[in-house]
Formats: C-alpha cells, sequence, structure tokens
C-alpha cells in the first residue's frame, strides 16, 4: 500500500478542508460494502469520530477482485485521494485497500435496524453500531464532563471502597462478599475479613470523611445494589457521583446541584451535538431542545409538604394518589415538571420516616433537610441532603433504626471531631446518560449490563 498520512477520522471532522486533494491513509472497519460490476463503496468508520467516510474504488484499486471480496465487519486500512463528494461531504478515490482483518458472512450486525434487544445479546459487538457509537460516546463526554466540573473547582476526586462492613442506606439490598467456597456456609467472623461484609451501594459515609479534611470531594465509581428488579430503571451494577462538601447547606447544595446539572449538560451540547443529532432522529424526540431549555432554565423550588399539597389540588386525576408522608411516583414527577411548574423542580424537606438516617432532621421533629431534583422529561435525576452534624440528634436516629453505633463509631465520631455542616447529593450515571440521549432502558447505557439472570459478558 503506497504513503500517505494515517488519518483518523476525528481528524478529518476538525478540518476537512485541510486534507482536501491530499493522499491519506485511514484504518478501521466496513460498516456497509455496496459492490457494483466495475465499482464498489464503502461505509467507513473507524470509532474516532461519529462521522463515517464513503470509501469509492473502481477497476483501478489494488487487486480489485480481492478488494470486491471484502466483507461487512472486516477491518481494512485504504489509502487514496481525498475529494468533495455529494453534499459537501468528504469521500475517498481509493487507489489501495488491504484487508486486515476477515469477517464471515455470518457477522451478525448486517446493514439493517436492528433492535435495543437483539443488541443486548450480543453486548461485544453493539458498540459498532450507530446507535450505540452515540450513545457510549456521550457517556464518554459526560464522564470528562463530570470530572472537569469538580477538578475545576477545586474538589479532590476520592475512591471509596467497593466492599464494605456498613449499609449505608441502612436498608439492606447489598450482595454479600465472602471468601468461603460456593456451597459452604461460614460464620461472618471466620470469614476472610472477620466480620459482614458487602459491595457497597454508596461512596458516601467514606466520602464524608475525606470532605471533612478536604473541604470539597467527590467519588464517582462503580456501586452495586442486590434488587431483584428487572424494571428499566434498575441495574445490580452501576456508576454514582457522590459530591460532599463542607460549610455548605441545604440551600447552597441546591445551588450546587443546579450549576453543576447545567454545565455538565452544556458541555455534552457543546461537544457531542453530532452523536445528540442522530439521537434526535432515532427517537423522534425533541432532546436537543430539551437540554438546551434545561441549560437555560430556573429550578423552582418547593417543600415535600407543597408538593403534595399542589398534586392533590391538581385538576387531574392520578392512578396513585399523593400522600402527605409518603413518596412520590413516577406520574407525580411529571405534573410537577411538566405541567405545574413547566421546569426542573427541587422538591425538599421530606418527611424522616422515608428518608436515610444520615440527613438533618428540622426542628417539626417530622422532617428532614433532604432534597430531590426532578427534571421534564426523566423525573427524579439527583437526591442529596444536608447531614446531620448533631452528635446527639444522629445518635437518637441510629437508635431508633437499630443501627449499629459501635459498628459505624467512625462515622459517629466525626461528629465529635471537628464536625461542621457538611452536605453531599448524590446521581446515578447512567441515570444522567438516559437523560442526555433519550434511551429508556438502563441495560443500553451501561456497556455490560448486570441484571438479575443476566451476567454473561
Amino acid at each position: 500500500m503506497g504513503a500517505g498520512k494515517v488519518l483518523d477520522l476525528r481528524e478529518l471532522v476538525k478540518d476537512a478542508g485541510a486534507y482536501l486533494g491530499s493522499e491519506v491513509t485511514v484504518q478501521g472497519w466496513v460498516r456497509n460494502h455496496r459492490r457494483q460490476k466495475n465499482i464498489g463503496f464503502m461505509e467507513f468508520f473507524d470509532g474516532t469520530a461519529f462521522a463515517t467516510l464513503q470509501i469509492v474504488y473502481d477497476e483501478k484499486v489494488s487487486d480489485f477482485a480481492a478488494v470486491q471480496a471484502i466483507r461487512n465487519g472486516s477491518a481494512i486500512s485504504a489509502t487514496g485521494k481525498l475529494v468533495e463528494g455529494r453534499g459537501g461531504a468528504p469521500e475517498m478515490q481509493a487507489a489501495a485497500i488491504r484487508l486486515e482483518g476477515d469477517c464471515p458472512e455470518d457477522y451478525p450486525l448486517q446493514p439493517k435496524r436492528h433492535t435495543v434487544e437483539f443488541l443486548r445479546d450480543i453486548a461485544y459487538l453493539r458498540p459498532r453500531t450507530r446507535l450505540f457509537q452515540a450513545v457510549f460516546r456521550v457517556r464518554s463526554v459526560a464522564a470528562q464532563a463530570v470530572h472537569n466540573y469538580f477538578q475545576s473547582r477545586g474538589y479532590v476526586y476520592v475512591h471509596t471502597p467497593l466492599i464494605t462492613a456498613n449499609d449505608g442506606e441502612g436498608a439492606g439490598n447489598t450482595f454479600t462478599v465472602t471468601a468461603a467456597a460456593p456451597g459452604t456456609c461460614v460464620k461472618p467472623e471466620e470469614d476472610f475479613f472477620g466480620k459482614a461484609t458487602s459491595l457497597a451501594v454508596t461512596g458516601q459515609l467514606e466520602g464524608e470523611t475525606y470532605a471533612l479534611a478536604y473541604k470539597r470531594i467527590y467519588t464517582f465509581g462503580p456501586t452495586f445494589r442486590a434488587e431483584n428488579s428487572n424494571t428499566k430503571t434498575h441495574a445490580a451494577e452501576f456508576w454514582m457521583i457522590e459530591p460532599e462538601i463542607c460549610f455548605c447547606d441545604l440551600d447552597q447544595l441546591m445551588d450546587l446541584e443546579e450549576d453543576f446539572l447545567k454545565n455538565v449538560v452544556a458541555e455534552v451540547l457543546e461537544k457531542a451535538m453530532p452523536e445528540l443529532q442522530f439521537l434526535q432522529g432515532y427517537a423522534k424526540s425533541n432532546l436537543i431542545e430539551k437540554l438546551q431549555a434545561l441549560t437555560h432554565s430556573t429550578v423552582a423550588r418547593v417543600t415535600h409538604a407543597k408538593a403534595i399539597e399542589i398534586l392533590r389540588s391538581a385538576p387531574r386525576t392520578f392512578e396513585h394518589e399523593a400522600v402527605p408522608g409518603e413518596d412520590l411516583f413516577k406520574e407525580h414527577e411529571k405534573y410537577l415538571t411538566e405541567e405545574y411548574f413547566k421546569s426542573p423542580v427541587f422538591v425538599y424537606d421530606w418527611p424522616k420516616d422515608i428518608k436515610a438516617f444520615y440527613m438533618y432532621q428540622n426542628d417539626d421533629g417530622t422532617t428532614v433537610r433532604g432534597v430531590d431534583l426532578l427534571v421534564p422529561g426523566s423525573g427524579e435525576l439527583m437526591g442529596g441532603s444536608q447531614r446531620e452534624d448533631r452528635l446527639e440528634r444522629l445518635c437518637q436516629r441510629m437508635d431508633e433504626l437499630g443501627i449499629s453505633k459501635e459498628q459505624m463509631d467512625w462515622y459517629v465520631n466525626l461528629r465529635r471531631f471537628g464536625g461542621c455542616t457538611h452536605s453531599g447529593f448524590g446521581m446515578g450515571f447512567e441515570r444522567l446518560v438516559m437523560y442526555l440521549t433519550d434511551i429508556e432502558n438502563i441495560r443500553d447505557v451501561i456497556p455490560y449490563p448486570r441484571t438479575p439472570g443476566n451476567c454473561d459478558f
């Protein structure tokens, strides 16, 4: 194969005009190969950009017969001149195309629109499709945007443990960790760690220890929940973003959540527009308009009690009644964001009995300084709170719920050793990606989903 600058498609997309008329080499894969008697057309992609390149060849190409035999899915190197094709998009007039890795006729990704259910069964191949090229590049851009936001504001990135002896939510649903052989029964005190341990459902509690040393920290890593749920929004393994901030009360926390979300969405809009445009066409939704509207929105704020009052006075009937002291349903969140406020909404001051033990207790004795951020088209996206920093009130609440102060003495001691007002929130990263892409099932926004009965790859 002749010489020529090896070019990634991302370079071509960035400045196509600089390469027109030049001979270059590209390396990647064939998505579709259309053959005619004396000419052929290859839809080529290399994964460095969402764009594809049409490679055109004729009988002048080196070893025309071998090139015509190249099948969909094959890895190739192609050298030729870049010219302006129909519609102004660059295309290659190939002088040589070399097969780097063959692909058989039973390659599953033939040029047709496959269902997402079919693609889940071949999760190791689905990143090659245009849909998942878009989804997982948005995921990548969003992940970097999360880091950019916190790092540019002086937060310390903390890696909290995946194996833990505490249940951060106080609600079970954890995976037991053991070194015992399958089928055997070992007492926790005789097992590897000498106590009962599980996979972490949150990094928040450990994160608080570092916040009280660095002032502002965040975690961003995998967490696990053993819920036997097959809904579109639950997975056994997922990623959580959990910042923790000292000298920060609930009002300041809501300011932070709003600023964080708007900045992340704005960065995705800036850096992944081709992917978002494709996803908008795929979902036939107003995805881009929704995201742009969020970045310019004013987020409403309402107490849980007021939200219940609004719902109970709504000029419509809900499938589930809005009940004081109880959680909101999806239909309630949808009404508040899309019909009543027509904007994102912070619902704060939640009933104590349905929230975690570590939330700051209000003087009314029935509510805590917890907050959920609801967004149009998705519902709850973040959940956070001002943490209980008063030693006596924390211990009282732990006793009420039967949470061992001895086992969690390190957490209790944070209130004794220089404690201060501090707050934090958690956001499931997959839930964010679902919001950014309009993909409805969590199984389609994580590379290898772990759900009940599914751990194949």
